[in-house]
């Protein structure tokens, strides 16, 4: 869910370029690593990242100033945890905001705050505790729903800092909820035929690629 170009008050913008700053520069230091120690990890990684920025540029009308869409970002947090999905998300977010006119650069720290940083994160501990108990697939179908559902509950939660119902706290709340009301409508399916398409994606990585299975520690 991408906050589109110019929508948030400038010192929003600053907050959420700083907030999520020092996650992207940790995430690409270890992107780095990675590709560094194994170099196949960098086709996974492209194939990925193809994979976010194919899904996250679908987008339906939503409320003014957003729009719904997949996210991708959960196949990342599942092969390669939330350090590198926050650096991948920042470079997919910037092609589509400078390719495609879908987000924005202003907005840009917002949008990798939400859709690459704490999504993913709630995303990769519901896969962390859904695989104790479950199959690599049953376990990335949750961490997709989640991280995609999260990412607009985050998303929402921006937009109500932004322009709050009242000067108190519980404006910020009430405008929040209403947000994530209507985000709801659309995002809640998404999220679970996110849900779907990353456990085929991931299905089809452990069939075919051996490093993709010894990342999730499973027999291809």
């Amino acid at each position: 869910m991408h906050i589109i170009e110019g929508f948030l008050p400038p010192v929003w913008a600053v907050v959420w370029t700083v907030v999520a700053a020092p996650v992207v520069v940790y995430g690409a230091r270890r992107t780095l690593s990675l590709i560094r120690d194994d170099a196949r990890t960098k086709a996974l990684v492209a194939v990925a990242a193809a994979f976010v920025f194919v899904l996250s540029a679908l987008k339906l009308p939503s409320v003014a100033g957003s729009s719904a869409h997949p996210t991708g970002t959960g196949v990342l947090v599942v092969l390669f945890g939330p350090a590198v999905t926050a650096f991948v998300s920042v470079i997919v977010l910037l092609y589509q905001a400078l390719l495609l006119a879908h987000g924005g650069v202003t907005t840009l720290g917002a949008n990798v705050a939400a859709m690459g940083i704490v999504g993913p994160l709630v995303g990769w501990a519901a896969y962390r505790a859904a695989r104790s108990v479950g199959s690599v697939r049953q376990a990335t179908f949750l961490a997709a729903a989640v991280t995609d559902w999260t990412t607009y509950l985050v998303t929402s939660l921006q937009l109500g800092l932004a322009f709050p119902a009242g000067s108190d706290p519980a404006g910020v709340a009430a405008a929040a909820l209403d947000f994530a009301a209507v985000f709801s409508i659309t995002q809640l399916p998404i999220g679970i035929l996110e849900g779907v398409l990353a456990a085929a994606m991931v299905g089809y990585l452990l069939r075919l690629e051996t490093d993709a299975a010894n990342r999730l520690g499973v027999t291809a």
